[in-house]
């Protein structure tokens, strides 16, 4: 994990990072460097030359005179203000192109406390590489930004202090969401999971940091009368497992959310098995559960005084003899029973037992908020980098959509048309688990929906092309798990 702090002192460090931008249609490019007065014309002139634009993702390296070495991350076209997402981008870039590096000067726009913990947060962010199974080439790979420091003339404030702590909050807790994501699957089983959450609780304080953990294994699941958990985990061999993390504030609490996230710590498709094309993807199908147990954390670790009730249903898909059968028909907790017409339908089965078991609490909770991997049809409806938000309360939907937009994550609502809901009805049992491909995310949105009591505000967060990045690295986002979620989440318990 880097180092992040902030100053306005001399220059200390071995690289400077400044933003540029593009001024015209022609060519013409512009250094932003914040706080930080240096003499641009001889640089300018030099970058010219070699064809710099300021496009975003752009990241030119050139020697320095004042520091070894200085570093140009594109912001696109020049602005008075720039979009906090926009400095969080480049500051990631230009963090991801320093690994290897011992230490970096972050000198961007740094205005406001919001345009420092953006810089923060990018360049945090940026820092990021997963090496727990390198093996002989692991001494070849450059380590991350060792010591990331944001310059701004408000360094001495209060505000300004306390926006980069938040910053190395969330980025430490978005790593451990991308570490479980990157695990290969026959070290992250649902027992590990467990024990690698356990674990970071423990890191954090525990109890102290007003944090409880839970374990039902698959025998208290089978007598508790969690069908779905039990029928999607029963062809593995490593058996699935219901992990309830609870943060409590100190004094009292304004609020009580609880989150539920998918858990399937990989998804072969059971007996509808998967194409063998991109199965290696599927070691991201708990991305939700990581994302609202570590968002959890994250919560704990800034102290918000908002109560929060978390629950991670982790199974793993498997086929064999002992898995549900097409056809099968189970029950979830609660009593509603599901004919399983696809074994791959499998995530809304572990979350309808989530959501019961959430709203079972003897505490009110003021919403609840589930976050999955769940449908291919959300890629299709909003590609790679945009998740999906489906809601039973308008009002909530958009404080959430807020809060994601101030976190600069990407997500769009979604509607649950009451046409589709028949769609899911069975001639054998309550419901099937699988309806109209037509709309499969909507369909699958409605599914859920039926585990939710009306008058509970409630969120479905579709998260499954977003989680797992398969194409190149882009701003602060790696390939691989992305840790989607975790900062919109945060965002919406800050602002409750």
């Amino acid at each position: 994990m880097s180092i992040v702090k902030i100053s306005d002192g001399p220059l200390k460090d071995e690289v400077l990072v400044v933003g540029l931008s593009s001024t015209n249609s022609k060519g013409g490019i512009a250094i932003e460097s914040g706080d930080l007065a240096i003499d641009t014309k001889a640089i300018l002139a030099s970058l010219i030359e070699m064809g710099a634009t300021g496009a975003p993702d752009e990241v030119i390296k050139t020697p320095g005179s004042a520091v070894r070495m200085m570093v140009f991350t594109g912001l696109g076209k020049k602005s008075a203000h720039y979009p906090h997402e926009v400095l969080r981008r480049a500051a990631g870039a230009a963090s991801r192109a320093l690994s290897g590096t011992s230490s970096a000067t972050f000198a961007l726009s740094t205005s406001s406390p919001e345009s420092i913990a953006a810089v923060a947060e990018g360049a945090s962010l940026g820092a990021y590489v997963f090496s727990e199974f390198k093996g002989s080439s692991k001494a070849d790979l450059k380590a991350a930004l060792k010591t990331i420091t944001i310059y701004s003339k408000s360094a001495s404030k209060p505000d300004a202090k306390a926006a980069v702590s938040r910053a190395k909050v969330i980025a430490d807790y978005t790593f451990l969401v991308r570490d479980l994501i990157n695990t290969p699957p026959s070290h992250l089983t649902p027992i590990s999971f467990c024990k690698k959450l356990s674990d970071s609780i423990k890191s954090l304080g525990g109890a102290k940091a007003g944090l409880k953990v839970t374990i039902w294994d698959e025998k208290q699941l089978k007598s508790g009368g969690f069908g779905g958990i039990i029928g999607v985990g029963q062809g593995s061999a490593n058996p699935p497992r219901l992990l309830h993390i609870s943060y409590t504030p100190a004094g009292v609490a304004k609020k009580r959310y609880a989150f539920v996230g998918k858990g399937i710590t990989f998804d072969t498709g059971g007996l509808a098995l998967k194409p063998a094309k991109g199965m290696e993807a599927m070691k991201s199908d708990m991305s939700g559960a990581a994302a609202v147990c570590a968002a959890t954390l994250a919560i704990a670790a800034l102290k918000l005084p908002i109560a929060i009730e978390t629950w991670a249903p982790l199974a793993e898909n498997m086929p064999s003899d002992t898995a549900t059968r097409p056809s099968d028909i189970i029950t979830i907790l609660g009593g509603k029973t599901i004919e399983v017409l696809n074994p791959d339908a499998e995530g809304r089965l572990v979350l309808a037992d989530g959501l019961v078991k959430a709203q079972a609490s003897k505490n009110k909770l003021d919403g609840i908020i589930d976050v999955a991997t769940l449908t291919g049809a959300q890629v299709i409806a909003l590609g790679t980098r945009t998740s999906a938000v489906m809601t039973n309360n308008e009002e909530f939907s958009s404080r959430f959509l807020a809060a994601a937009e101030r976190s600069g994550e990407q997500f769009w609502p979604m509607p649950l048309p009451v046409e589709l809901r028949a769609s899911l009805d069975s001639p054998v049992a309550d419901m099937a688990n699988i309806g109209d491909k037509s709309g499969g995310m909507l369909v699958a949105g409605l599914f859920l929906k039926e585990f939710v009591h009306p008058d509970l505000p409630w969120l479905h967060l579709d998260i499954a092309g977003p989680a797992f990045n398969t194409a190149s690295a882009h701003g602060y986002t790696p390939v691989g798990g992305t840790g989607i979620a975790l900062r919109a989440l945060v965002t919406l318990v800050e602002g409750a």
